[in-house]
């Protein structure tokens, strides 16, 4: 009975709700890159490279078996570098977006870190001027003569 309750608090802590949307989030990301990737950089690629598309490229090591009336009967064996070509594509627009949005929080942090430094500054008393000091210690001077 006590796992079942350490179970509905470690799911009820909000870092676990955060990763979760993150997870969420980052599998619709990772579904735009994908498409990015294979519906509009690598048709552009393919085009400049004689009109080659990516996910055909392969090595047969083992030709698939068709029988008389057309059926395949024992599927190709191949290595498909095409497919492999664009994936590495994909992590790569990945890893720069990645890149791209860390660089734009951790610049918007800073800014923010310093904006509230100079309100805490300008929150802070002012420095007491020369004048406000000298009267300040003739007033202390002369409350100590009075005693």
């Amino acid at each position: 009975m006590g796992l079942v309750k350490e179970f509905k608090e470690f799911i009820s802590k909000g870092n676990v709700m955060d990763m979760a949307v993150g997870v969420i989030i980052g599998g619709a990301f990772g579904k735009i890159v994908t498409s990015l990737v294979n519906d509009i950089i690598m048709p552009g690629i393919g085009s400049v490279c004689s009109g080659v598309d990516f996910k055909d490229m392969k090595h047969v090591i083992t030709p698939a078996v068709v029988d008389a009336a057309g059926e395949i009967t024992t599927p190709e064996v191949a290595i498909n570098y095409g497919v492999f070509i664009n994936t590495i594509i994909e992590f790569f627009i990945i890893a720069i977006c990645i890149f791209l949005v860390i660089t734009l929080i951790q610049k918007s942090s800073k800014k923010f870190k310093e904006l509230m430094k100079k309100e805490e500054e300008a929150a802070a008393p002012a420095e007491p001027s020369e004048e406000v000091k000298l009267l300040t210690e003739i007033r202390d001077a002369l409350v100590t003569k009075k005693d």
